[in-house]
């Protein structure tokens, strides 16, 4: 495993990292959760990341329990605060009473005194962004929090960020986590740039594209029993022939690189320094293995330029 520096900071994180959304405590029986989570270990990923949200808090069990064999200090965890946790009006957005009761509520199903970074899982109109990051830095200072991250903001969102923890002396936002792959790279035009004056890492979720990009999907009409396409509709709309025609083209590439396609797209993901992790999804040990060995993985320049046609 290879390991990069979490945007500015002094924090080392795998270039492949673990997520949990849609899986722990949800379609995946606990039992293949445990192992995948341990293969991740064992083949030194020590990033891991969860929310709140996922499976209401069951995600954020399972993690913790599984991780609790370990020493603390061995891995980085992350969870996250914003999407509604229950029916009443301040149980959802960034508000300080609402980001502090929630982070107080992973740590208790996590069984943890902090966590290692805090995202604000979206960016909330509804509530000033000062009174949010200076929630989060309370949370820093008592101790609960190491590092702030936020998820899917936008370049103009974190500019404002940043801007409020310079003028009230906040602890400043780190890591960013935004959607990134092959077939959607909006990052690469504003974020990126913003990110990188700033000293902010990227860790990427959906690097995959939700599978599409492992090349199971032989076509977008057969759809294999018990993929997230059976089961999504929003996933399965994602899935159009162009698309499987270009997976197909990139698998030619991977095999003449002697890597899975996979392999391929998370290389490709890895060729931008700003970002510090691609984060992965896994039902199965072996998902995680393959995913892992993509770490570390250089592609040439030539070969970026092939990627680089199909996907044009």
């Amino acid at each position: 495993m290879k390991y990069r520096r979490l945007g500015g900071t002094g924090l080392k994180v795998s270039e492949i990292s673990l997520g949990s959304w849609l899986t722990y405590g949800g379609y995946v029986e606990k039992e293949n959760a445990v192992k995948a989570i341990r293969t991740a270990y064992d083949l030194g990923i020590n990033f891991f990341d969860t929310a709140n949200v996922y499976e209401k808090g069951a995600a954020e069990v399972v993690v913790g329990e599984t991780l609790r064999e370990y020493p603390r200090e061995s891995y980085v965890l992350a969870t996250k605060v914003f999407w509604p946790m229950g029916d009443g009006p301040n149980d959802r957005g960034l508000s300080r009473k609402h980001v502090t009761e929630q982070c107080n509520a992973s740590l208790k199903r996590l069984g943890l005194d902090y966590v290692d970074i805090l995202y604000c899982h979206r960016y909330d109109p509804e509530t000033p962004v000062e009174e949010t990051l200076r929630a989060i830095d309370d949370l820093v200072r008592q101790g609960k929090v190491l590092y702030v991250g936020v998820s899917e903001w936008t370049a103009a969102n974190i500019a404002e960020g940043l801007a409020a923890a310079d003028r009230y002396l906040l602890d400043r936002i780190v890591v960013n986590q935004p959607i990134y792959n092959m077939f959607n790279r909006y990052i690469e035009k504003e974020v990126i740039p913003i990110s990188e004056r700033n000293g902010i890492g990227q860790v990427v979720f959906s690097p995959l594209a939700q599978g599409l990009l492992t090349g199971k999907y032989a076509s977008a009409t057969d759809i294999p029993e018990g993929s997230r396409a059976a089961r999504l509709e929003w996933v399965r709309n994602g899935i159009t022939e162009e698309k499987i025609a270009k997976v197909r083209e990139l698998g030619k590439i991977a095999a003449e690189l002697n890597i899975t396609v996979g392999q391929l797209a998370l290389a490709w993901i890895l060729r931008q320094p700003n970002v510090s992790s691609a984060l992965v999804g896994a039902s199965r040990p072996e998902q995680v293995a393959e995913n892992a060995a993509a770490a570390g993985i250089a592609l040439s320049g030539e070969v970026l330029e092939q990627i680089e046609t199909i996907l044009e």
